[in-house]
């Protein structure tokens, strides 16, 4: 597809992109490598501190920005910098500047980029730790009142997982035109070659620390790693994760092969070298990149119903997705020790891969947004439920903003 003239492109991050560290902060740099491919110009603008981990946007040629909480500085910013786009990073991003982008130049296509569900996500953990199973989660949480606020009022949204786009719109009966069904964006192939079975071993596990399901699934693995040792008793598990607390290197146990390494340098070495990625995850939402991440480096995996969430097809499951905890001992065992079972889940993950086809997904993002662009007030004026929630939340939101600023200047 041919690139359009420079159009200009404003992401209002929730944090800096670290495409190192999170599934999030490579779901980022997707959406703004595939801008920047299109033509667009861009400006990244967060109210989060700098990370000595966040990619280098500026050698990218993309323009970096500090911004302010509850500050009118901003509208001076968006107004002058006349966004053809503005696409919001999670839906608190898009309560916080939503109104301010409507106010300062309506004109701007606000796209809001989800991420994951995050009510159905909380909704889950809540189940959890009341001691049910996920499944019981009450997705009429306040949460969900505020995350389905942001998704009525913006232009469009892009779903990642189509478990969640099918909730979104048959439960919260957000209409399908505000909705793009659009997951991680790769290319349909693995990492050639892939390093056989006899030239790898042990097992891994990785997940960023303070993402909430990946410590706890850390937690299970240190419930179930004594029964997968015993069977398994030269293999090792070495997990993985940006930001590793105290608690976490406090769970390294070097003479029962439990190793908690922290940082991952490089992912594909990992990947690589291991021979069964884990992954009990017991609650959560969208997309596991750890588990796409694993198809592509030829790994298989044993995971969760909810892990294996919305990247199901047809084919099997390149590894298991376990019911129980017991199923998940058996399946790790197996796959570590039975070279022919292995090879045949490395079989079935090209098959999976041709979900996140970028070309494909990548077409479909910028059709629909040059579409919206056509005739945006037209679009706008069919969804009501939209702009009635941008009326009221707009001033409800607008004047707390203004009171907290105006609360901040009298302390100055």
């Amino acid at each position: 597809m041919e690139p359009q003239s420079a159009q200009q492109l404003l992401v209002i991050g929730y944090v800096w992109p670290e495409p190192n560290s999170s599934a999030a902060g490579s779901r980022m740099m997707q959406l703004l490598m595939s801008f920047l491919a299109r033509g667009y110009q861009i400006n990244f603008a967060s109210p989060a501190d700098f990370s000595d981990h966040a990619v280098n946007l500026q050698a990218l040629g993309i323009d970096i920005t500090a911004i302010e909480l509850n500050s009118s500085s901003f509208d001076v910013f968006v107004a002058d910098l006349q966004p053809s786009v503005v696409l919001f990073d999670r839906f608190m991003m898009e309560e916080q500047f939503g109104w301010r982008v409507s106010n300062s130049w309506p004109q701007a296509i606000r796209v809001l980029n989800m991420e994951d569900l995050h009510s159905l996500r909380h909704a889950r953990h809540q189940a959890v730790k009341a001691g049910a199973n996920s499944e019981c989660a009450e997705l009429n949480n306040p949460m969900a009142h505020r995350e389905l606020a942001a998704i009525y009022r913006s232009d469009l949204t892009l779903v990642i997982s189509p478990f969640e786009y099918q909730l979104i719109h048959q439960h919260y009966q957000v209409p399908k035109s505000q909705l793009l069904m659009l997951p991680f964006m790769v290319e349909s192939t693995t990492h050639s070659p892939v390093v056989p079975f006899d030239q790898r071993q042990h097992f891994v596990s990785i997940g960023n620390f303070r993402h909430a399901p990946n410590w706890d699934a850390v937690l299970e693995l240190r419930q179930l790693w004594p029964q997968i040792r015993r069977q398994c008793p030269d293999a090792e598990l070495h997990i993985y994760g940006a930001y590793p607390p105290k608690k976490a290197t406090q769970l390294h146990q070097p003479a029962i092969g439990f190793l908690v390494k922290g940082w991952a340098q490089d992912v594909s070495e990992v990947m690589s070298q291991a021979r069964v990625l884990l992954a009990p995850l017991r609650f959560g939402a969208g997309l596991k990149g750890k588990l796409l991440d694993a198809m592509l480096y030829g790994l298989p995996s044993v995971t969760t119903t909810i892990g294996a969430e919305g990247m199901t097809t047809e084919t099997s499951w390149p590894g298991a997705i376990a019911a129980d905890e017991s199923s998940f001992i058996d399946a790790a065992v197996t796959l570590h020790h039975d070279q022919q079972v292995w090879q045949q889940a490395v079989s079935q993950i090209p098959d999976h891969l041709e979900l996140y086809h970028r070309p494909t997904l990548e077409r479909a993002l910028h059709r629909v947004v040059d579409e919206i662009a056509a005739d945006v007030d037209r679009l706008r004026q069919q969804h009501f439920v939209g702009a009635m929630l941008q009326h009221h939340t707009l001033k409800s939101t607008q004047y707390m903003s203004q009171w907290i600023e105006a609360k901040n200047r009298i302390k100055i």
